[in-house]
């Protein structure tokens, strides 16, 4: 009896002991502080003052683009062309991540060639529609796409679409192979970045354009 009473009583202070150690975690305002309406401003002052103090030395700039599909620039200037019918338009070069984000412009209905991604893939369609041989599925205006790595697909944009646009993060290297999955060729992000070089210092922008696109 005595040795029951000893086990309870150790069994009920462990999770007291639990209990007390996760309160002391918990936070004290777990909502109060996510998110403060306009209307409540009055009541938090603090909360709408931006930041006084020192942003890390060694952290690189932000991007801000205004516009990533802009009226009043010539589209020829900013979209590199890897083809006569596929371009691309930097948004940016992480050299020290090993990964770019770019759109992906597709002029009429084609093909892309097979290829393998090492790294991990997001894409958004921003305009038109495509689809991979390997799956079903087709991705139209509005989709989202996660590409698991070392996946093989064929992207196609059928027949009917003027123009496709798609946004994709790309990690790590494109790998292009042949119907049995041998690599015949690769682009990365170091190869995306010479080509923009190139592109804008021939139409007059400069090399160095491209430097705001680099982190």
């Amino acid at each position: 009896m005595t040795s029951l009473l000893q086990t309870t009583t150790l069994v009920v202070g462990c999770f007291a002991a639990f209990w007390s150690t996760a309160a002391a975690f918990a936070p004290s305002k777990p909502s109060s502080t996510l998110f403060v309406p306009l209307h409540a401003v009055t009541l938090d002052v603090d909360a709408y003052k931006p930041y006084k103090g020192e942003q890390p030395k060694e952290a690189s700039s932000e991007i801000f683009i205004p516009q990533i599909l802009p009226d009043d620039v010539d589209e020829n200037l900013l979209w590199v062309p890897q083809t006569d019918t596929v371009s691309f338009r930097p948004l940016c070069f992480c050299v020290s991540s090993g990964y770019y984000v770019n759109l992906l412009r597709v002029k009429g209905s084609g093909l892309l060639s097979r290829h393998r991604h090492p790294g991990p893939v997001h894409g958004h369609v921003l305009k038109g529609r495509w689809r991979y041989l390997e799956h079903d599925w087709e991705a139209e205006e509005g989709s989202y796409i996660f590409e698991p790595p070392g996946e093989i697909h064929t992207l196609v944009v059928p027949e009917g679409v003027d123009e496709m646009i798609t946004m994709f993060h790309v990690t790590g290297s494109l790998l292009y192979c042949d119907p049995e999955g041998k690599v015949i060729g690769a682009e990365d992000v170091f190869t995306k970045l010479e080509l923009a070089k190139k592109h804008y210092k021939n139409v007059g922008l400069g090399e160095d354009f491209v430097q705001q696109f680099v982190r």
